[in-house]
């Protein structure tokens, strides 16, 4: 399911993965997310199989879990899939048309209920390892993100403590840029009343929720190198309350490792979308517009994101249906 034709409420926003709907009456969104599939600021035209249910159920677990252990976080989550007293609002087709049921059934799966929020116009990215494109600007002059690291550190070696290294959020089809920590404040353009302390609030959450996330990760086997979250204002609160919006920890947003196959000095065997962005490179394809994945490398990404999920919410897969 990467295109959605069967929706019969208002768009309000499509973004590279996920498409956002406007519910009738309220001020909450129909947040679904396809099977659709971004790297390098460039979306592909083939979907990975699954995809979007997997982000949708994974991020559901994530949200819970956070809250139990982060008691002072406050989600956009308000309800799983597509309640009841909404379906004869949100569904195009009747009950009893060709494939109206199918169609009901992956629209569940990759749909969720959130609340409409103002967002911070920046992404949060937390680095507990040094990989990617923190390691290509290491590797240029001993810095990330405007902050100097220890000389003689090698590619995925675990950074002495995680760091929250923001980029800016660009529109779809924009490119985000790295900025440090200091220009985070850039919040203050869009927040100018409390851009300042919200910029702090998003940081020391970012780095709660990372190193709850990493050590519930690494006793199931997975090593979170990084991941990128997103946060937002609820203004109807006093004080407005930052929230954690969007999705948590997935393999779109984060990096994750096999810690059985950790070794230090080189690239890491990924259960994430890095699989597609290593063949992207290989084929000289990075950044190209119109690339369609071949059968094998669509299934093989599905069947690390299924690793993923099986990992770490100890169940299989399928039995989430």
């Amino acid at each position: 399911m990467s295109s959605l034709t069967h929706i019969a409420i208002r768009l309000d926003k499509v973004a590279s993965v996920r498409e956002l709907y406007a519910i009738p009456g309220s001020t909450s969104l129909l947040f679904v997310t396809t099977d659709r599939i971004s790297c390098y600021d460039v979306i592909l035209k083939t979907g990975i199989p699954e995809k979007g249910a997997i982000l949708n159920q994974l991020s559901n677990f994530w949200f819970q879990l956070l809250q139990s252990k982060i008691p002072d976080l406050r989600t956009h989550f308000l309800f799983l899939g597509i309640p009841p007293s909404l379906e004869d609002q949100v569904y195009r087709y009747k009950p009893d048309e060709k494939h109206a049921q199918n169609h009901r059934n992956q629209l569940q799966k990759r749909s969720m209920i959130v609340q409409r929020l103002r967002v911070f116009p920046i992404e949060s990215i937390v680095r507990g390892y040094i990989t990617g494109s923190a390691w290509t600007s290491y590797q240029k002059d001993g810095t990330m993100h405007g902050m100097t690291l220890p000389p003689g550190l090698q590619e995925s070696q675990k950074l002495e403590k995680p760091l929250w290294t923001p980029s800016t959020k660009a529109e779809l089809g924009g490119k985000d840029e790295n900025i440090s920590a200091e220009e985070g404040h850039i919040i203050r353009q869009n927040f100018p009343e409390d851009g300042t302390e919200y910029a702090a609030q998003i940081a020391a959450l970012s780095l709660a929720i990372y190193n709850q996330a990493s050590a519930y990760a690494a006793e199931r086997g997975i090593i979170i190198a990084d991941t990128k979250l997103e946060f937002a204002l609820d203004e109807s609160t006093s004080p407005p309350s930052v929230v954690l919006v969007d999705e948590v920890l997935t393999p779109d947003s984060s990096r994750f490792w096999s810690a059985a196959k950790y070794e230090v000095g080189r690239p890491q065997e990924s259960l994430d979308k890095q699989f597609v962005r290593d063949w992207l490179v290989e084929k000289g394809l990075k950044g190209k517009e119109g690339v369609e994945l071949p059968e094998e490398i669509a299934e093989k990404t599905a069947e690390r994101y299924k690793a993923a999920y099986e990992m770490l919410v100890g169940k299989k897969w399928g039995d989430s249906d």
